[in-house]
């Protein structure tokens, strides 16, 4: 099984991308998603310097694939998209069905990113037919949804490659309007590009203070950071073929090197650890996992 790093899901300054991406060339990492795949307006890096950026870690021994927005809005942003499909050879996750379009009339083989709603078999051999090669489910699926799909287009003659979002602040949610803005008192067409003051987002509590989803622009997120470690062993009997973290400012190569050992010693229990969730691979409510079982009140308790 694969390890991957997913595309930075933050607005972070110029310097701070180019210092993550040279750090990760010393990860023991097999896949590199890059692009902007949140907000239009956060160009820190022009299309022309993602695209050489990808080529540079691909020089250093990495697959590397050029990712998508999710939500596409403007002519500008289909430009865009049309210039990061005609790569010359790099290999594109579609984050919307404009892209999974663009890049099948071109007769390119491609990725889905989780923002692309595959929910049944159906879907997902129509897009194996078309090119696909790789899938990132939604992260609302279920393990048990997904391993149902997954046997349902192996009979149909597809064996997709299947990548599971394992690590991270679950991208749930895209819209028009930017929250980050918002709640500093901004409009979106002059938000001042608010969002680069909150390198994992901007937390976002209930009325009683427990946290309940962070704001990452245009996108909304969990509050806490999904981890599947523990369900490792099930992804493998279920013929999953990467899993992927998704980059955060705090101690990412720590995460990175824990989800290596876990990979390498397959008897390894796995502990999530304090505030993660896991409650969607469950078929359970997201919020679900270690946060809400140390906050639940015990029968009895409380009366």
């Amino acid at each position: 099984m694969q390890l991957t790093i997913g595309p930075v899901l933050y607005h972070w300054p110029r310097s701070r991308l180019f210092d993550f991406y040279e750090g990760s060339t010393q990860l023991p990492v097999e896949r590199i998603y890059l692009g902007e795949t949140v907000c239009s307006k956060r160009r820190e890096l022009r299309t022309a310097e993602w695209m050489e950026l990808a080529r540079y870690l691909s020089g250093r021994g990495r697959e590397v694939v050029l990712s998508t927005l999710a939500l596409i809005e403007a002519e500008s942003e289909l430009a865009t998209l049309r210039r990061l499909c005609d790569n010359d050879g790099l290999l594109v996750e579609a984050g919307a069905m404009a892209a999974v379009q663009l890049l099948t009339h071109r007769g390119i083989p491609f990725i889905t990113g989780r923002s692309v709603n595959i929910y049944n078999p159906v879907a997902l051999a129509r897009l194996c037919r078309e090119g696909l090669q790789r899938w990132v489910p939604p992260v609302e699926l279920s393990g048990q949804a997904i391993r149902a799909l997954l046997t349902a287009v192996r009979e149909e003659g597809f064996d997709p490659e299947t990548e599971i979002f394992a690590w991270g602040r679950l991208p749930l949610a895209w819209s028009a309007r930017c929250f980050t803005a918002r709640a500093h008192g901004r409009p979106k067409d002059d938000c001042g590009f608010v969002c680069r003051e909150y390198p994992d987002g901007l937390p976002m509590d209930t009325r009683d203070g427990d946290p309940f989803l962070t704001l990452n622009g245009i996108q909304t997120q969990s509050a806490h950071p999904q981890d599947l470690r523990a369900f490792l062993p099930e992804m493998r009997d279920m013929g999953v073929t990467a899993v992927r973290l998704s980059p955060t400012s705090g101690e990412f190569a720590t995460v990175i090197r824990d989800w290596r050992k876990a990979l390498e010693t397959p008897g390894l229990v796995a502990d999530p650890g304090d505030g993660s969730c896991y409650g969607y691979w469950q078929g359970a409510p997201g919020m679900q996992g270690r946060a809400s079982e140390q906050n639940a009140t015990a029968p009895g308790e409380g009366n």
